[in-house]
């Protein structure tokens, strides 16, 4: 999946509303709104990262040398 492409950014949006309803809507907390923007927040940050640490080495030309 491309970094910051269509396929991307529409994963980040479900990512995004998935986590957010089930952490306001299960929250009974006074701050039940901050906690569920900071949450799915948080994991599309993860998502990003993680996509990005997946596809930083795809397409390299010089590949790690055997060393065993």
């Amino acid at each position: 999946m491309k970094l910051f492409g269509r396929n991307h950014i529409l994963v980040c949006v479900f990512t995004f509303a998935i986590l957010f309803l089930m952490n306001y809507l299960g929250n009974e907390e006074a701050d039940k709104m901050e906690r569920a923007l900071m949450t799915a927040a948080a994991g599309v940050i993860g998502l990003t990262v993680g996509l990005f640490i997946m596809n930083k080495g795809k397409n390299d030309k010089n590949p790690p040398q055997n060393f065993d």
